[in-house]
């Protein structure tokens, strides 16, 4: 049978301040192709170029990936102000809606850091757009200075709900894992289940309640290293297998969730 296809949300970026191109990190590729076994694609993350039903008819699952721009706060009812950052109206105007089209089509999507929130505003959820001006919170963003190595060494644990989808999936209700975001989830939107947790307090893992296919979101990185790293590697081979599946055109019918 022919591999899957992931395709990979891009970020948009400038070279030379002049040209604008469409950009995935190769370590998001590599977990996917390395990991998951599929074919990685780049997906364009602007609705003027690629539709919903164009994602979702070439590719077998979807990864949301991490990215320098914020969630748009007005897609959470909130006024932009300085501090919330960078913005990409694009990738909002795709992402978001794909995301709900995928869960309810259960064809398997797998969101990682903005992408983990993605999948909080696409279900009515907030966010805290700075994590560590909260009382009791830890600093999570990605530190500023050390080789790549450094910056996405593990840093702290997660404690997953006994018994919940993220502890099944690992065998442990507790792992290690990297952290490199300035933002997280205020409030869970609707079927959105937090399912781990920082030390902290922080929503680190979440699921959406009753989606009938694989619909996981982590706020860590793990396609750092995701080959070596067991944690990643039991993440991306669940989402590969969810992926192939769909390619084989067996299409969920039994909520997964719990």
């Amino acid at each position: 049978m022919q591999k899957p296809v992931i395709g990979i949300i891009g970020n948009s970026h400038l070279i030379n301040d002049q040209y604008l191109v469409q950009g995935a990190g190769r370590m998001n590729c590599a977990a996917v192709n390395e990991v998951c076994g599929a074919v990685p694609v780049i997906l364009p993350s602007d609705p003027a170029l690629v539709s919903v039903e164009d994602v979702m008819g070439a590719c077998d699952g979807v990864l949301f990936t991490g990215g320098r721009p914020n969630v748009h706060p007005e897609e959470y009812g909130e006024a932009p102000t300085p501090a919330h950052g960078d913005f990409d109206r694009a990738r909002d105007g795709l992402a978001l809606p794909l995301i709900r089209a995928l869960v309810a089509a259960g064809q398997p999507l797998l969101a990682v850091c903005r992408g983990f929130q993605e999948v909080n505003v696409a279900f009515g959820g907030t966010l805290d757009f700075e994590i560590r001006d909260l009382p009791g919170r830890d600093n999570h963003r990605m530190p500023p200075d050390g080789t790549l190595e450094e910056k996405f060494a593990l840093r702290h644990a997660v404690t997953f709900r006994e018994n919940g989808p993220f502890h099944r999936l690992m065998g442990a209700q507790e792992v290690m894992t990297n952290t490199l975001h300035g933002q997280g989830i205020r409030e869970p939107g609707q079927r959105v289940i937090v399912d781990g947790h920082a030390p902290d307090g922080t929503a680190e893992a979440i699921y959406i309640d009753a989606a009938p296919g694989f619909a996981l979101g982590v706020q860590w990185h793990p396609e750092w290293n995701a080959a070596q790293d067991p944690v990643s590697a039991k993440l991306f081979g669940a989402f590969g297998d969810a992926a192939r599946e769909w390619r084989a055109g067996v299409r969920p019918k039994a909520v997964r969730s719990v």
